[in-house]
């Protein structure tokens, strides 16, 4: 019964995924009101909101879904890379939604020409800048992860540090001097590395994340937010459900009014054996 259940699920989740493609039945029924035009460019912007294989597992998660402008993410996973954006825009609502959408374009361009991340950093600058001038930017980190190694490089564009949640314990990577932000790049930035270890968890997230800031002036902070994962993974729960409660603490402390978009990407690596260990314990 379970394996006619599963295969019920995964043929009723293919046609969903397939007919939303080209109709908007899917999409009218999933809200509860009308998005903001800068929202509905940014959802049709993002990839699938969770990926998961035996070797990695990819969640992302955005608030305020409705009138979202300026944050996003995107991914990709080409045999054993993985590459990671978050991207937080200036300014709020259309224009910021513009501009994200020229910026992640051309992330994509650039990473499907396969160019190395400096090269893609480069090219993002390069098109903010020349469409809208000066005085406006965006910040990001954008990262490659090799599967097989563990090796981890990233670029910080005037973006919160990634965070490494190793078990329970928070680490933060090795210091590495942010660049400046997207469109105000005068040279091509540096690549900071580190490596990371089976289970860990990759954390990527905007401001709106650690500076939510409840009505008594407190931040979510990044403790609390290492916490979060921490407690949701020794509880076993999935990814997708994981950063859907984070979203809503993270709305809960502000007592549901954000002050800004907040969005965040987590990965977790893994290498494969993790499964065979468990079924032998």
């Amino acid at each position: 019964m379970d394996a006619d259940m599963r295969a019920l699920v995964s043929l009723v989740a293919e046609l969903v995924v397939v007919n939303d493609a080209y109709s908007d039945v899917f999409s009218r029924l999933r809200r509860r009101k009308t998005l903001s035009l800068a929202a509905e460019i940014q959802w049709e912007l993002l990839p699938p909101l969770t990926f998961g294989t035996e070797r990695v597992v990819i969640t992302g998660g955005l608030e305020p879904a409705y009138e979202i402008g300026g944050d996003t993410f995107d991914y990709a996973v080409n045999g054993s890379s993985v590459d990671l954006l978050v991207l937080d825009s200036v300014g709020h609502g259309l224009p910021a939604a513009v501009l994200a959408s020229v910026a992640v374009g051309a992330y994509r361009h650039a990473r499907r020409n396969m160019l190395d991340l400096p090269d893609i950093a480069a090219e993002i600058d390069e098109a903010i800048a020349g469409q809208f001038g000066a005085s406006q930017f965006a910040t990001a980190v954008l990262a490659r992860l090799d599967l097989d190694t563990g090796r981890l490089r990233w670029i910080n564009a005037g973006h919160p540090d990634p965070l490494i949640l190793r078990g329970a314990s928070l680490v933060h990577p090795p210091h590495c001097s942010p660049s400046r932000p997207l469109g105000l790049q005068s040279s091509k930035p540096v690549c900071c590395e580190t490596r990371l270890e089976p289970g860990d968890r990759l954390l990527l997230y905007t401001d709106g994340i650690t500076e939510a800031r409840s009505p008594e002036g407190e931040f979510f902070g990044e403790e609390r937010l290492a916490d979060f994962i921490a407690t949701a993974s020794a509880a076993g729960d999935p990814a997708p459900e994981t950063v859907r409660r984070l979203m809503r603490s993270v709305l809960t402390h502000q007592a549901d009014q954000l002050q800004d978009d907040a969005s965040i990407v987590v990965l977790e690596w893994l290498t494969g054996e993790e499964q065979q260990l468990q079924l032998q314990l």
